[in-house]
């Protein structure tokens, strides 16, 4: 098609090939997904299953010929992945609103959907600016903007009083902090003044921004195009959720709920247009103003805060904020309840908004009660919109969703601040984090927790990045194991931290995590200790206990570390010089043939048989449900499962499952040879 024309560009690490065609809008689903969600994975699989509660079965490319070339079952097979292929995006693309959200987008920024879907926030700005310059007769300058060494400070963040508060914490919010400051003081290309310009306006008539000193004209002697284009967006946006809490029917909330996020989205995206230096019409005098306001604003509210809810004023306590970041402050009013800090907070920031020029607002959002500040933007807490019931688990900047984290650091993180902040547990929580640490030395954690996954961003070989990763190193050895289901550019490849020698680096311990099972080999417990758990951990039980020394020593010093498993791998460099061992399968002493020694043939020898014959039932019946639990994902409980998804939950324990399985039918099979007991 002549009209047909393809781009490629780089997304993560891949190479992504698109076709604009005239006349049609082409959602790349992956593409859509990476800019609007956060997550750990961005497979199909995962991000389905994580929307959708659905999956597909992985085939995964080396299958595919087979599939193709084998019988009507197997293409069959191959005919229900390429359709789910097809399908899954579709309907993710349905539940997630994203015609609604982007057709809505479309019209509130004036910005071609394809442009939406291909560039970044600059592109609806810049549309909006040049649709409200043509009504006021402006022209928009081409600008080509250009590195700069000028640089301004950004918001203000407070210092952090860290630590574990079980006293309500109340939470004061600016409402679009940075739009409402361009609207109030009027700040845009239009109205910035040179000194020369602003000496010859009467001082009444100009704004001077602290800190920076740039001066702008005020609005009642001339709006700006930006104020005028934010007071719009977020008058559209209150029009809207208006709207949607009025409509009953599903479909017009979904659309009217599209509407009022692009709006909010667009109204929050013109302060990064002025700040970008390489954008399409850079001014670091607005941003840096913005953001000038925003730092001496909100050390306005600390400072008269502290200053009112005082002893000495009448109150019942000295309030202390604990802590500011960008557009909110942090609050402890000393009060034991939930519905007093709720009270002191609606009118503290009733108060403190009488201070600012409209439409600036402050408002008290939530209490946390109770909360944990570990550091700048780092925090967590439960949070309360009503004295009655807590609305959720709120954490800000915790280790949750990097995909260089294992799973792991994510389970135990979460279940540590649950146990503390809603159990109120600490005690629990140390005891459960000793308990898994435990189990990590004894070699009994599940593999897939402590998978770690990373992309081959930049080429498939070693020699495309300059310094050793494990990854990549890792990928090298697979394609020399077999070059056919070796990770190529752009894969993500899993991997897992197994035990070397003394002096080994971690590019040289990375191994697959299904190679490691099949080959016995250890996990290098100690390198996920000091590597993925120690300050995560020490994050969240320094500030409880006081200081993260003692926390060090509570969680990762005693009596649960010094039981620690290993396991002889197959193919070790030594096992030609070691001869194995036999032992007993009752009391585990070395015995020279047969599976009982001479004790337990004579004493228990019926005891062992049931044990070992009730823990095969058990590891069997465990296997049966995972492979049952794959068959039925994969559409057949007659096929034989080849789904490769290993961001599945069950993927790495079905195949310890089945190792376990092995090794125990060889345990009863030495106890069926030896029946002479």
């Amino acid at each position: 098609n002549s009209r047909a024309r393809k781009r490629t560009k780089e997304v993560q690490g891949r190479e992504i090939i698109s076709v604009d065609i005239d006349g049609r809008v082409v959602f790349d689903m992956l593409v859509v997904i990476q800019k609007a969600q956060k997550l750990s994975s961005y497979s199909l699989n995962a991000v389905s299953a994580e929307f959708l509660g659905n999956q597909k079965e992985d085939v995964h490319y080396s299958e595919i010929g087979k599939l193709h070339t084998g019988n009507a079952d197997t293409r069959r097979r191959l005919a229900v992945y390429c359709l789910k292929d097809a399908f899954l995006p579709m309907q993710l693309m349905e539940k997630l609103l994203c015609m609604y959200n982007y057709i809505e987008m479309a019209r509130v920024t004036g910005t071609p959907i394809n442009f939406l879907l291909n560039r970044g926030e600059m592109i609806k700005v810049t549309s909006q600016l040049l649709r409200k310059a043509r009504q006021h007769d402006y022209v928009m300058p081409t600008v080509r903007g250009q590195q700069s060494e000028d640089k301004f400070e950004g918001a203000t963040v407070l210092d952090p009083l860290t630590g574990y508060y079980d006293k309500p914490i109340a939470t004061l919010d600016f409402a679009s902090l940075y739009p409402s400051i361009m609207m109030a003081h009027n700040l845009c290309f239009t109205t910035l003044l040179q000194n020369d310009q602003a000496s010859q306006l009467d001082s009444s008539q100009v704004t001077v921004a602290p800190i920076t000193g740039c001066k702008f004209v005020k609005k009642e002697t001339k709006r700006g195009l930006l104020p005028v284009i934010l007071e719009e967006l977020l008058a559209a946006r209150k029009r809207a959720k208006k709207a949607m809490a009025a409509a009953e029917d599903p479909l017009t909330k979904s659309v009217l709920n599209g509407r009022q996020l692009a709006l909010k989205i667009s109204a929050n995206s013109v302060y990064g247009f002025t700040g970008a230096k390489n954008g399409h019409l850079p001014c670091v005098e607005i941003s840096a103003s913005v953001t000038a306001f925003g730092r001496t604003m909100i050390e306005h509210t600390r400072n008269m805060v502290e200053a009112h809810y005082t002893i000495k004023n009448g109150k019942a306590h000295d309030a202390k904020v604990i802590y500011g970041d960008t557009d909110s402050v942090f609050v402890k009013f000393g009060c034991e309840t939930v519905k007093e800090a709720m009270e002191l907070g609606e009118e503290a920031a009733d108060m403190v908004s009488k201070t600012f020029a409209h439409p600036i607002k402050l408002e008290f959002e939530k209490v946390y009660h109770p909360y944990l500040l570990m550091n700048k933007k780092r925090y967590a807490g439960l949070y309360w919109t009503n004295p009655v019931k807590y609305d959720k688990l709120d954490a800000k900047g915790i280790e949750t969703v990097r995909r260089d984290n294992c799973g792991l650091v994510r389970h135990l993180v979460e279940a540590s601040l649950r146990k503390v902040l809603i159990d109120k547990s600490i005690d629990g929580a140390i005891s459960y984090v000793q308990e898994v640490i435990s189990d990590l030395l004894q070699n009994k954690i599940d593999l897939g927790s402590l998978v770690i996954t990373k992309s081959l961003g930049k080429g498939a070989n070693a020699e495309d990045y300059a310094a050793k990763q494990a990854h990549v190193e890792l990928a090298e050895r697979m394609r020399q194991r077999d070059p056919a289901t070796a990770p190529g550019s752009g894969d993500r490849v899993p991997y897992v931290i197994i035990k070397g020698h003394k002096d080994a680096k971690i590019y040289e311990k990375s191994e697959s995590p299904l190679f490691a099972l099949e080959n016995n080999l250890t996990i290098d417990a100690t390198h996920y200790i000091e590597h993925q758990l120690q300050q995560p951990l020490l994050r969240i039980f320094g500030p409880i206990l006081g200081d993260e020394a003692k926390a060090n020593s509570r969680l990762f010093e005693g009596a649960h570390t010094r039981k620690v498993t290993t396991s002889i791998p197959k193919g070790n460099p030594m096992a030609k010089f070691i001869t194995k061992s036999v032992k007993c399968l009752g009391c585990r002493t070395v015995i020279k043939s047969g599976s009982l020694c001479v004790h337990c043939q004579k004493e228990k020898a019926g005891e062992v048989v049931i044990h070992r014959m009730a823990e095969f039932r058990d590891k069997e019946e465990e296997y049966n449900r995972l492979w049952t639990q794959c068959q039925r994902c994969q559409g057949s409980v007659l096929e034989r499962v080849i789904c490769s998804n290993s961001d599945c939950d069950i993927f790495y324990r079905r195949a310890k499952a089945k190792k376990d399985v092995e090794q125990l039918q060889n345990d009863m099979r030495r106890l069926s040879v030896d029946m002479s007991w």
